[in-house]
């Protein structure tokens, strides 16, 4: 027999799973080194998890809209700006499609988590996310000011790009080892969250 989808969404596991996702994102409020970023840990934790498809690619892709909500009032024009404008729109873009590409890598996680396979997959989106994403510092770098490298071409996009990488890649392993670890912690604690996917 299965449950009504309103007893579904007010189950305490999604309710966890959503909860550790935002405050993850909302972390991006707090004043951190660029590139610092939760991005790549919730899209992999919410693949890993959610047993609902839909919940994993929306939980994070709508904790994204908020705490770039939540940047965009505490930063002003600036970064409203990257929010709205046209210039802006395919390295924005690229964020979220990197989100629900790396929501779907992380559904080779389900049932199989360990501390190997999170370190592996969250390389692999942290890769994905630096291609990805600099593509689209590329594609515009006339467009938008203060990227002489990505002028020059592809390569020197990418290897302007190298330190902003380690930053996200540390981010991401770290994020990575607070979410999947802390709900770990509250696995062993808490027998309703013992499902592979909840």
């Amino acid at each position: 027999m299965t449950r009504p989808a309103s007893a579904i969404s007010l189950a305490p596991g999604p309710l966890v799973l959503a909860a550790m996702i935002l405050l993850a994102a909302m972390s991006r409020w707090l004043p951190l080194p660029p590139n610092f970023a939760p991005i790549e840990a919730i899209a992999l934790f919410g693949g890993a998890y959610f047993a609902s498809r839909r919940m994993a690619v929306l939980v994070p892709v709508l904790a994204m809209v908020v705490s770039d909500l939540g940047l965009g009032l505490a930063r002003g024009a600036v970064y409203l700006d990257y929010l709205t404008s046209a210039a802006y729109l395919p390295s924005l873009a690229a964020n979220y499609l990197c989100v629900l590409a790396t929501v779907a890598l992380a559904f080779g996680l389900r049932g199989r988590v360990t501390g190997g396979r999170v370190l592996g997959y969250a390389l692999a989106g942290s890769v994905l996310f630096f291609l990805v994403s600099n593509f689209a510092v590329w594609v515009t770098a006339f467009a938008v000011p203060g990227y002489p490298a990505c002028s020059a071409g592809l390569v020197p996009c990418y290897v302007a790009a190298l330190p902003f990488f380690k930053t996200t890649l540390i981010s991401t392993l770290a994020y990575s080892a607070l979410l999947f670890g802390g709900f770990a912690l509250l696995r062993s604690r808490l027998p309703v969250l013992r499902a592979q996917t909840v």
